[in-house]
């Protein structure tokens, strides 16, 4: 690699770094001292990063329900036909203490199998 390309290198990684770490969010944002179970039918879901996501109507209510990131998912056995959309599950979680329709996930039962997420 010569100087030019790994200056040019290293400048386009400080560059997208930090709004890489902006886009992340941390855990802070979830009430640990609430935490509940539900179980419903996946409506919509994301297997893509920063984390995987599904959609479920619980008791007329709809959630947002963050998972681990996909390489996580897939490490624990977890594939995007197992969150599509017309599967049951149930998850364990945390509220987010500003946005009442969403929650952080610790596991999810898929099939009966309960897999750790975090």
């Amino acid at each position: 690699m010569t100087s030019i390309t790994r200056r040019l290198f290293l400048s386009l990684a400080t560059a997208l770094v930090p709004g890489a770490a902006i886009a992340h969010h941390g855990w802070g944002g979830y009430d640990t001292s609430k935490s509940f179970t539900v179980t419903g039918e996946i409506l919509k879901s994301t297997y893509e990063n920063p984390h995987c996501q599904i959609e479920m109507e619980v008791d007329g209510k709809h959630w947002r329900f963050v998972l681990a990131p996909p390489s996580r998912m897939e490490r624990r056995g977890i594939t995007p036909d197992m969150i599509a959309p017309g599967k049951t599950c149930t998850v364990f979680g945390y509220p987010h203490t500003s946005n009442p329709d969403e929650a952080r996930i610790e596991y999810i039962i898929l099939d009966g199998k309960r897999i750790e997420l975090r």
